[in-house]
């Protein structure tokens, strides 16, 4: 038995010493369903503070986006499955313990509420998708039910939204065998990211004048804000046990140095403040090429987030696992 545990399981490669079982799927599914969040966000916020006229994109047109931003990651989501057949089984039980459980229930009441909130933009945003959909039997009800309900529907997507945007990062930090992703800060932070990549789409769609101000504004705020949440992140790390210890030093020093400051800090969070800046004073394409980076450090940051955290451990695997212990037990 003690021979089948140290050679046919802790030797296999992905297992031991090391886990590496998420690659770039995982992580796109995470940053799609951020900013999937954040695009509902901002709609539901541009509707009830009745900003159609100062935020025009946001009010009428932005909340489309979002179940198709979802979908792309649920895609990716969905290629990483082991037995895809058996993706049913998520809702044949509802498991309180399992974050993935909770993922799972979560995406089954946002994917109505994005419909509705679709539903009650799609004249003003959209009238060529909304003639097509009066021509079916009930359309033109369907279309003027959401709409009379536009700001109740925006009522109950702020916390639905932020639950999903917030799932995102307690489905890694929930993970305790992994000490760099054992922090409660990961929740909040994703959220945030998934605010600000959200926040530089309408600066990519052409909003422009008080709107496309609003949001270069915005996603200054919200990027300030996320790098004092990864501050934080690394200090609970810094004050944490010997294990949260040597998972940070995976990021000063260790392998991810590099990628972890200068793929992601430097050219997605402090470069797209710096572009802005400029951008502010009326240089759009300082504005556009802040949005990008945007975009980039929002994946980079759910990328590496995931590969270093697969990368700590609460053991030391090459002290743990002697080969002469098996010398000695087959002797």
């Amino acid at each position: 038995m003690i021979e089948e545990v140290l050679v046919t399981a802790r030797f296999n490669d992905k297992i031991d010493p090391s886990l590496g079982i998420w690659t770039w799927e995982i992580a796109f599914y995470l940053f799609m369903g951020g900013m999937a969040a954040g695009i509902m966000l901002f709609a539901a916020w541009a509707v009830l503070t009745r900003k159609q006229d100062d935020l025009a994109f946001a009010h009428n047109r932005f909340a489309l986006w979002a179940p198709v931003v979802l979908s792309l990651g649920m895609t990716t989501l969905f290629l990483d499955l082991e037995y895809k057949i058996h993706v049913f089984r998520f809702y044949t039980s509802f498991q309180p313990a399992s974050p993935m459980s909770w993922g799972a229930w979560v995406l089954v009441l946002i994917y109505p509420l994005m419909i509705v909130q679709v539903l009650s933009t799609l004249r003003a945003g959209y009238p060529m998708l909304a003639g097509w959909l009066e021509r079916l039997p009930g359309g033109s009800q369907i279309l003027d039910l959401c709409e009379n309900r536009r700001r109740l529907i925006a009522w109950l997507v702020i916390p639905s939204a932020v639950a999903l945007g917030i799932y995102t990062g307690v489905l890694l930090s929930a993970l305790s065998a992994r000490p760099f992703w054992n922090s409660g800060m990961l929740g909040p932070l994703f959220l945030i990211s998934g605010l600000s990549t959200a926040a530089v789409l309408p600066l990519l769609a052409g909003a422009v004048g008080k709107e496309r101000r609003f949001f270069e504004t915005s996603d200054m705020g919200l990027i300030t804000i996320e790098l004092a949440m990864i501050t934080l992140f690394l200090i609970t790390l810094a004050t944490g046990a010997a294990q949260h210890l040597g998972a940070l030093d995976l990021v000063f020093g260790g392998e991810y140095t590099v990628p972890f400051w200068l793929w992601f800090v430097v050219p997605g969070l402090l470069l797209p403040v710096a572009f802005e800046l400029v951008a502010l004073r009326g240089n759009r394409l300082f504005g556009l090429a802040a949005a990008l980076l945007v975009v980039y450090g929002g994946f980079m940051l759910r990328y590496l987030m995931v590969e270093i955290g697969q990368a700590s451990t609460w053991g030391e695997y090459a002290v743990q696992f002697d080969p002469a212990l098996l010398m000695r037990l087959t002797q």
